[in-house]
């Protein structure tokens, strides 16, 4: 099981690099976070692991039975046009059945609305039981606040499914506070038929090459790229990868997460390079008035060459008949070789589930949120909605080859750096993205950039 074995790869070696640097807490030596005997065990063992998850489940299940009936109230980003959601459906259903005694009410919220919501939640404290959050600084300033459950106690019964190193980015003085629900990374998505049109049989794989291409097709009438400037999260897919490609990965996390200057030339050069792409018309003009739904639409739709957004992605694009055979993913090329390479990625375990301390019914909420996450974890992951937190269990075999793909990806990276607007603090990130919204608009160059920034942050 080839698949099995990169998952494996990556959980051990990959997140015990990229984790270290965020939210207070060390990632646990690879070695330890290796879960190689059941992610390596042979296709024929499939079945026999699955009645071991059967058996280990049905145990809070029985105590679940015997206690009081209680409802538990969750937040999350699951909306209907969201890629996780079927996963959430999926494991919520199988809740009910283990936990014949609670009752779950849950909504979901547009992704940007709702860094609005809980935010306000937390300082009137009236958070939901059980919700969603970003790891790293996000969840870690709720965390300060004194508002999260501590997930210690609750985890022990969960070690051997969900290695430490995976909760790296949501522990905090030593104290895991959050249940890891799948990784991603943000993947540079491709219509081959688009790029055929304009000679191109595979994503060039340095930029010199990549620039040429989106030349060649804007020659042959084609708009190499989308970006929706409504939804500014969106156009830091873009704008950090380009800055890593730039000045490494090292620096950026510097900056993102260790307090470094922002006043730093490679990223005014990087903002720069990306308005280039911007005044040579790479981008759809209408972008900046687009969400991400409607760019991704018209990705899907043929109107771009080019996507660069989360590889939650590869589940709707692997779901669409009509779209799947013309999609391939790779990472944005690196543009100085001498700070950057291939395999420095923005990314990792960041979709995180959490319990609120004020909830009435927290103790049986954190192992409610435990074994949630698991469920959602593995129907995400065999949707192709990100590679899992969670040690995999069951037949994978039918992974879609967009997510193997990006698994070769992950396997293959030197190092990660979380998303800007989760490893900074709340109030920093606010800034961050407005800033990033105004280089989108063109309302300033990179000097304006890093010197705003420098002003205003540090």
């Amino acid at each position: 099981m080839k698949m099995k074995r990169v998952v494996s790869t990556v959980l051990a070696g990959v997140m015990a690099f990229s984790l270290a640097a965020c939210g207070g807490g060390a990632a646990a030596p690879a070695p330890e976070a290796a879960p190689a005997p059941a992610a390596e065990a042979p296709a024929e063992e499939a079945a026999p692991a699955e009645e071991e998850k059967t058996e280990e489940a049905e145990a809070p299940a029985e105590e679940a039975a015997s206690g009081d009936a209680i409802t538990l109230n969750m937040w999350c980003i699951a909306t209907e046009s969201d890629s996780n959601r079927h996963s959430y459906e999926a494991a919520i259903a199988d809740m009910e059945k283990l936990y014949p005694n609670i009752t779950l009410n849950w909504e979901a919220f547009e992704n940007e609305s709702y860094k609005t919501k809980i935010k306000a939640a937390v300082s009137a404290d009236e958070l939901p039981d059980i919700f969603f959050t970003w790891s790293c600084a996000f969840l870690g300033d709720f965390v300060d606040a004194g508002k999260v459950y501590c997930l210690d106690d609750v985890y022990a019964k969960y070690k051997s499914e969900l290695p430490e190193v995976m909760l790296g980015n949501s522990t905090y003085d030593g104290k895991h506070y959050g249940v890891p629900l799948t990784m991603n990374i943000v993947g540079l998505f491709a219509n081959m038929d688009l790029l055929k049109e304009a000679g191109y049989d595979e994503i060039p794989g340095t930029y010199e090459d990549f620039i040429k291409c989106c030349d060649d097709l804007k020659a042959k009438g084609i708009t190499p790229f989308g970006c929706a400037g409504k939804e500014t999260w969106c156009v830091t897919e873009y704008l950090e990868s380009i800055i890593e490609k730039s000045i490494g990965a090292a620096e950026l996390n510097d900056i993102f997460v260790n307090g470094a200057t922002w006043n730093n030339q490679g990223v005014a050069d990087a903002v720069d390079t990306f308005q280039e792409m911007i005044t040579k018309e790479y981008f759809d003009p209408a972008g900046i008035g687009l969400t991400n739904d409607e760019v991704k639409a018209n990705f899907m739709d043929g109107k771009y060459a080019f996507y660069m957004n989360g590889t939650w992605n590869c589940a709707d694009f692997a779901a669409n008949d009509a779209f799947k055979d013309k999609v391939k993913v790779a990472e944005f090329p690196v543009i100085d070789s001498s700070k950057s390479k291939l395999g420095q990625l923005i990314g990792g375990p960041s979709d995180t589930l959490a319990v609120a301390a004020s909830s009435p019914n927290a103790a049986a909420a954190a192992d409610y949120a435990m074994e949630l996450g698991k469920y959602i974890c593995h129907y995400g992951y065999l949707d192709g909605c990100g590679l899992p937190a969670w040690t995999p269990y069951g037949d994978t075999s039918s992974i879609n080859p967009l997510t193997q793909a990006v698994s070769e990806i992950v396997a293959g990276a030197d190092s990660m750096v979380l998303f800007g607007d989760t490893a900074m603090p709340a109030d920093d990130a606010n800034v961050y993205l407005d800033y990033v919204s105004q280089v989108y608009g063109s309302e300033i160059d990179g000097a304006g950039f890093i010197e705003g920034l420098a002003s205003d942050l540090r």
